[in-house]
């Protein structure tokens, strides 16, 4: 982006995590069809396993289980009133 701009990988990056919550499957395990610059970089702080790999999916460390969960309830989910 060369008009002033520069991408937020921080806010992709939660925006990626957050998503993961969408695919899981197997306790700590989500679909990794995701870019793989990002699911590098949520690799580096901590919040995934290596994703480099043979394997469709990858895990989630337990400070990435969290942290996905609180950045789901938090970006995708809407208060109903009872």
């Amino acid at each position: 982006m060369d008009d002033g701009y520069e991408l937020d990988t921080d806010k992709i990056d939660d925006t990626v995590l957050a998503l993961l919550a969408l695919t899981m499957c197997g306790g700590d395990r989500a679909w990794k069809g995701h870019n793989w610059d990002t699911l590098s970089r949520l690799h580096e702080k901590g919040m995934i396993h290596d994703p480099v790999g043979k394997a469709k999916s990858v895990a989630l460390t337990p400070e990435g289980m969290e942290r996905c969960q609180k950045l789901f309830d938090a970006m995708f989910v809407r208060k109903t009133e009872a």
